[in-house]
């Protein structure tokens, strides 16, 4: 009853009032994550500090210069983790589906950790400086989907259910790579991959969030580009290809997109989990299955999630910070169990 309510309430609203909702409460998640903090400032002076107001250096330098670059990773992350976590339900028709389940994020970890524990040569240390483990990371989870995509790929055409098969082998064996790595690593290089494997967006800076701003928008994007045939493949693939789809095409580009997407973010922020999973729930238990609305939706619900969940991983043990990625498990973990137990009990019904 309360999610056919919910779901009543977003019809009232309309398509361009839920995403206005939605856009509202995004703006609300940005005051509170420039305002909230080791320094609290008031949501006044950081308005005043974004509009380019007369106001205390101290606190326009707080709110310009460390926690914008931030608020802007966090908020590009978890809207990149959500819609592709989105598209991949719907090109699996699996409300079970999540990015990394192909194997993505185990991959960029596995290299990360590899990076951390192993080193790199001096030249490419020299090369890549700062941006080498994230460079590696990406590395990884482009390698991953290529060797996936490679296993699933035959006559011309992407066997969806091959693809999610070889991505959960994938995954199991970098999960196995990692935990080798990590049994060889000592105490510092231990805590370095703690945070690595379960996020955090202590590293931001500009370069960064312009590292990961063109992937974050171009899988925003392309994802309304593909909002039609996701609908159409709700239906099956025959039925999509009966409706003028162009399917392998468009399999092909999204599998793509979503390992960018994705590869970028555990680049820069480590493996956050359940934001891909939880969030297009979240938005189709209340705005229904359409993905014209569900993607747009995500990107802003997925951002909004992981800047709240940011303000609590710096807030909560301060001064010390807890990994993003275990407060999304606190939220994302219980939302699983809670949703195999409601399909459990509508399959027996």
């Amino acid at each position: 009853m309360t999610c056919l309510t919910a779901r009543d309430g977003a019809a009232a609203l309309g398509h361009w009032g839920f995403l206005a909702l939605l856009a509202a409460l995004a703006c609300a998640a940005v005051v509170a994550s420039l305002a909230i903090g080791a320094s609290a400032i008031p949501p006044g002076t950081v308005i005043a500090a974004l509009a380019g107001g007369d106001i205390a250096p101290r606190d326009a330098a707080i709110v310009l210069q460390l926690r914008l670059p931030r608020m802007l990773l966090g908020f590009g992350v978890g809207a990149a983790l959500a819609v592709s976590g989105a598209m991949m339900q719907g090109l699996f028709r699996n409300p079970l589906a999540d990015p990394a389940l192909i194997g993505i994020s185990g991959g960029a970890a596995l290299a990360a950790v590899a990076v951390i524990v192993l080193g790199v040569p001096a030249a490419v240390a020299g090369l890549a400086g700062p941006f080498a483990l994230p460079a590696a990371a990406f590395a990884g989870s482009l390698l991953t989907i290529l060797a996936v995509q490679r296993v699933a790929r035959g006559d011309g055409r992407t066997d969806v259910a091959t693809l999610l098969l070889a991505g959960i082998a994938v995954n199991a064996i970098a999960s196995a790579g990692t935990g080798y790595l990590v049994f060889g690593s000592d105490d510092r290089q231990m805590r370095d991959i703690t945070f690595w494997t379960m996020g955090s967006l202590g590293g931001a800076a500009w370069p960064v969030v312009l590292a990961l701003a063109p992937f974050a928008l171009g899988a925003v994007l392309a994802a309304g580009r593909w909002a039609g045939v996701l609908d159409a493949l709700l239906l099956g693939e025959r039925e999509a290809a009966l409706m003028g789809f162009r399917v392998e095409p468009a399999k092909t580009g999204i599998v793509i997109v979503c390992a960018a997407a994705v590869g970028a973010s555990v680049a820069v922020a480590g493996v956050i989990g359940f934001v891909g999973l939880v969030v297009p729930h979240l938005v189709r238990l209340v705005a229904g299955a359409g993905h014209r609305l569900l993607l747009p939706a995500s990107a802003l619900l997925g951002g909004t999630l992981v800047l709240l969940a940011d303000i609590v991983a710096r807030t909560v043990v301060a001064p010390a910070e807890l990994p993003i990625g275990l407060v999304t498990a606190l939220l994302g973990g219980p939302f699983f169990l809670w949703l195999l137990i409601r399909r459990r009990r509508e399959t027996l019904s």
